[in-house]
């Protein structure tokens, strides 16, 4: 008896369903309506035919109203017309646009929208072309704030995508782009769902650039909105097989680019691609020699225009001539520099004279102007301590211990001034100890300790005289 009684209440439902969706596919043929129908749906038709939503909202109101109102007879009468035409509900659907988008109550508007989507649903039970309508609905959900980026908005699109196929239209591109791109950052859905839906819209958008002649380059604009609104979340959703795909034939068509060369290889690496695959290595092979193309000229250039850079390269370089004659260019230069810069140039003259080229009066020059043009630094006085040493050499005895006592002051001084230098000069110091004059000779000569000598020997320095212990 329980048995029956679902039984029967499943056909009642059934029944119900029926009649439901036969009323709202009902046509006006041998309906003693049909007359009234007809003339209704004559007389707006008359009015919307060939026009577009803005078309018709562009309408003065009466003759709006004339439409709006013998439409909605007509659809009332005969929801599917003669069963051979959806008019009345596409119609409908532009009509009722029009006016949600010209009320202002939020009431209102919710109840208009809703209408429209029941229309969309209406058609496709008349009429099935379920796949194109279920695009257009979502599309128009999409657009609707009472919908937007809701679940039953992802619902509808989905639906469009999956059954219709490459027949999918373009307009869905990008809502769907957006909406996967929120849901996927909202955690609505997984990884494995955001690339399948990705991976189909790009597959209908690829296939119909190739084969639809009429709308190929509307997939194409489509195809790029939807890639700049899922941008953001990419990286997250795809791997290395993906942006392969996407980004090679970009590398492909621009092999000597090397702002493009670069990013295609680092993107692949951030997106997981194994660094020691083929292509990956080749890639990185032209980046290196691209790079180095490009500072190699870079760097010539620079040297080119810059005398004191230049001049601190072929320095390193080991071409000290070159480096002195670029050094004299700097500072002959219009290039503005500071004290210390001129310093810095004029030390380094002065180490390649003393210490590469055995030239130690052009040396002292040199580190003299240096010390001279800052404080606090000394490096220069090191030098100039080494020169007076150098210097020494070529004198006699005397002369030469009385040049050491010049270096060991300016060995001292350059350690009392900066710190930083402190144990070079102690190193110099306690080379030159044993170097000193001797008392012996000192007495031979009548020079005491602590008497003030001039030391000769292009040196032109006055020392205290100190004996060796």
């Amino acid at each position: 008896m329980k048995e029956l009684r679902i039984s029967l209440i499943a056909l009642s439902l059934s029944v119900l369903f029926a009649t439901a969706a036969g009323a709202q596919c009902e046509t006006w043929n041998g309906k003693p309506f049909e007359e009234e129908a007809t003339n209704a749906h004559v007389l707006y038709r008359g009015v919307v035919k060939g026009k577009t939503v803005a078309d018709l909202e562009a309408l003065s109101e009466t003759e709006f109203q004339i439409a709006y109102e013998n439409w909605e007879k007509a659809y009332k009468l005969a929801p599917a017309a003669d069963g051979q035409r959806p008019s009345h509900f596409s119609d409908g659907i532009d009509l009722l646009k029009v006016k949600y988008k010209k009320t202002t109550d939020g009431e209102e508007k919710k109840a208009i929208a809703e209408r429209i989507l029941n229309l969309y649903d209406q058609q496709i039970e008349c009429y099935k072309n379920e796949a194109f309508l279920l695009g257009r609905k979502g599309f128009d959900m999409f657009y609707m704030p009472e919908y937007g980026f809701r679940q039953s908005t992802y619902d509808v699109l989905k639906a469009a995508v999956e059954q219709g196929g490459n027949d999918a239209e373009y307009i869905l591109l990008e809502p769907m782009g957006q909406i996967l791109a929120y849901f996927f950052k909202s955690g609505k859905i997984e990884q494995p769902e955001a690339q399948e839906m990705y991976s189909k819209l790009e597959a209908i958008a690829e296939y119909n650039q190739e084969n639809n002649d009429t709308y190929g380059e509307y997939y194409a604009a489509s195809k790029a909105r939807m890639d700049n609104a899922f941008k953001e979340v990419e990286d997250q959703v795809f791997d290395c097989g993906y942006f392969k795909k996407k980004l090679m034939p970009q590398y492909e068509e621009n092999p000597t680019d090397l702002e493009v060369v670069k990013y295609v290889y680092v993107k692949l690496r951030q997106q997981g691609c194994d660094s020691t695959e083929t292509f990956m290595q080749d890639m990185k092979s032209n980046y290196e020699q691209l790079a180095k193309a490009v500072n190699d000229s870079l760097e010539t250039a620079r040297r080119e225009r810059n005398a004191c850079y230049d001049a601190t390269q072929l320095q390193k370089e080991g071409n000290y001539d070159q480096a002195l004659a670029r050094y004299e260019e700097c500072l002959n230069s219009d290039q503005e520099m500071d004290d210390e810069g001129k310093a810095q140039i004029y030390y380094s003259i002065a180490s390649i004279k003393l210490y590469r080229k055995n030239n130690a009066g052009g040396a002292l020059s040199a580190a003299r102007k240096a010390a001279s043009l800052t404080d606090g630094w000394g490096r220069p006085y090191l030098l100039i301590g080494d020169c007076y040493a150098k210097l020494g050499r070529n004198c006699d005895d005397w002369t030469s211990r009385l040049a050491i006592l010049a270096a060991m002051e300016k060995y001292r001084y350059a350690k009392s001034v900066d710190g930083e230098v402190a144990d070079d000069a102690d190193k110099r110091l306690s080379q030159y100890y044993g170097a000193m004059p001797d008392k012996q000779e000192g007495f031979m000569r009548n020079v005491s300790e602590g008497q003030q000598v001039s030391v000769g020997c292009g040196i032109g320095e006055t020392v205290t005289v100190r004996f060796k212990d």
